[in-house]
């Protein structure tokens, strides 16, 4: 497989990681909106080439990865590269998926094009645990815990206020509704009931942190349903100590099974990352194995992982699948 990344920062280097580490693949080159010859992968021997050239690359490259952000870029560049390319994003904005999705599937489709959107841990892999989840304990409820840690989607969104020169934003679960979901307490909670969120901000010189603080809390789909702090810090405090990229988090169900419903059931599916875009990276990245199969079978469109199904992921035959994993 002959894979081509756009964009070159946190997560396009994880997948650069992540292609060296599967021997069916390879990095046929990146695609950047910067200066190509300021770009030093690390990877010997792979061209970089600017944005405004990757439609003359369309016949050479079996999936594009798109490794923008979800605020601004997988909008416009999801659809717009589905015409040139099989192609998959990390799209994070869980309020806005179906409108994305809907938006890519007409162009894949009319250009015969397969694209996975939404693909991580989340979207991704809890979606995968929540589904599975639901469909073993129908008569239940879901709980979803992120962090503590380092969301590359809400620190990018921050990044984008006016004002803003760099940030880190943090998710943090509330340990006592965490604890009453373990125990089977199975609490109804709210958005603001399970989570805090907290930034650090470096404005630029002049900007009016007031006006940053507002658009912050108040940004819809990120922030406006948490208690949100903001610390406004210098870049060097930033660099020494938010220069971690750790993440993680829970998905549960808790659900009743027996004749009369009188067995309690916790299902826990857990992640501890110690660094969230190259963990991000290693699940897009056999996820595109997955679509460059399909797409080779003629499946055409959007979809989602749980579209896919799991002998697709793993470059082991079928055979080797069930003597190994079954």
């Amino acid at each position: 497989m002959k894979i081509g990344i756009l964009g070159y920062g946190n997560l396009a280097k994880g997948v650069e990681s992540a292609i060296k580490n599967n021997t069916d693949m390879e990095l046929s080159c990146v695609f950047t909106r910067r200066d190509p010859s300021k770009i030093k992968l690390l990877s010997e021997n792979v061209p970089v080439f600017s944005i405004d050239d990757i439609k003359n690359y369309k016949n050479e490259i079996d999936v594009l990865i798109i490794c923008g952000g979800s605020a601004l870029d997988l909008p416009k560049q999801t659809p717009e590269f589905a015409k040139y390319f099989n192609v998959i994003d990390s799209f994070d904005t869980h309020a806005r998926i179906p409108e994305h999705f809907a938006n890519v599937d007409k162009v894949a489709k009319d250009n015969n094009h397969i694209a996975l959107i939404s693909c991580g841990w989340d979207p991704g892999m809890f979606s995968l645990a929540r589904l599975y989840g639901n469909c073993i304990l129908p008569d239940g409820n879901d709980y979803t815990f992120w962090g503590k840690g380092v969301s590359q989607g809400h620190s990018d969104a921050i990044r984008r206020v006016e004002g803003v020169k760099d940030g880190k934003q943090y998710t943090i679960p509330i340990q006592s509704a965490l604890n009453e979901v373990r125990t089977g307490k199975n609490p109804t909670l709210t958005a603001r009931q399970k989570h805090t969120r907290e930034c650090f901000v470096v404005a630029e010189e002049k900007a009016d942190k007031s006006k940053i603080e507002k658009a912050i809390k108040e940004m819809p789909n990120y922030f406006a349903d948490y208690d949100t702090t903001v610390h406004f810090i210098s870049e060097e405090e930033l660099k020494k100590n938010h220069s971690n990229i750790s993440h993680g988090g829970f998905v549960f169900r808790t659900g009743k099974t027996g004749w009369n419903k009188e067995y309690n059931n916790i299902i826990e599916y857990s992640l501890k990352l110690d660094s969230n875009p190259d963990f991000t990276s290693s699940v897009i990245v056999s996820f595109a194995r997955a679509i460059y199969r399909m797409n080779k079978e003629g499946i055409t469109g959007c979809k989602t992982v749980f579209d896919i199904a799991p002998s697709y992921l793993s470059p082991l035959s079928n055979e080797e699948i069930r003597a190994r994993l079954l």
